[in-house]
């Protein structure tokens, strides 16, 4: 009797926990942001950059180890610097940097603490046009001098 009891008043509790947890309510996103918002959203998309060396000769590359203090991408009309600041000097290739909003920069390289390299710049736009294959916008900076 006991057993037929309990088996009695779980019947309304398991229906009250399924029916409560069927809400196509909750299931549902709502897209409740302005159309200035989602304008907003799309400019702050950021973008993540791979940095490469040119050598005096032109050779791309995109490995080996460089004696290299940074890499540094500089907003043009902020002025705002994003950098891959290494601690030793010494940086492999490649070197990523994430988080780099659309805009127009200059490319440039810093020497390491050995100084046998000097890097020119290269100004560049940062935007989803310029994402290649690989989902990065790689940035080649060129070798000026080296001994």
């Amino acid at each position: 009797m006991k057993t037929t009891t309990c088996k009695l008043l779980m019947l309304p509790i398991l229906m009250a926990v399924i029916t409560g947890c069927s809400s196509n309510d909750d299931l549902m996103i709502q897209d409740t942001k302005s159309p200035v918002e989602k304008k907003e959203a799309s400019k702050s998309q950021t973008y993540t950059i791979r940095y490469g060396l040119v050598s005096q000769n032109g050779t791309k590359t995109l490995s080996g180890s460089y004696d290299i203090g940074s890499f540094i991408a500089t907003n043009t009309v902020t002025g705002e610097s994003f950098e891959t600041y290494a601690g030793g000097g010494f940086q492999s290739l490649p070197k990523y940097y994430e988080g780099i909003p659309a805009g127009t920069y200059t490319f440039t390289a810093m020497q390491g603490q050995g100084g046998w390299v000097g890097y020119g710049s290269v100004t560049g736009v940062v935007s989803q046009d310029q994402v290649d294959a690989d989902g990065y916008i790689t940035v080649y900076i060129p070798i000026v001098w080296e001994e």
